[in-house]
């Protein structure tokens, strides 16, 4: 269902396995994260998204304006999405 959720994450170095158990709690589960990074991309640690990807989670990563618009064409697809986004 479409909700909304505040996620205590302050910048990309607040982005652990543990920021994103959030997402892997979600129902329906999820097939992809896409998370907006703030004002550019920034790296994620390897063993996050690899753990992501682990429990069946395809993770995006881009800066939050492209984020946003990923976000939303993935929601017209009909995709089982969600966002996890930085303010820039």
């Amino acid at each position: 269902p479409r909700s909304i959720l505040q996620w205590n994450v302050g910048s990309h170095r607040d982005i652990s396995h543990e920021s994103l158990s959030l997402f892997r709690l979600l129902e329906p589960k999820i097939e992809i994260l896409v998370l907006g990074t703030g004002d550019k991309v920034e790296r994620l640690h390897p063993a996050t998204l690899k753990q992501m990807r682990e429990c069946g989670i395809a993770v995006e990563v881009q800066d939050t304006a492209n984020a946003c618009a990923t976000f939303n064409f993935l929601m017209n697809e009909r995709r089982v999405v969600a966002a996890g986004l930085i303010p820039p």
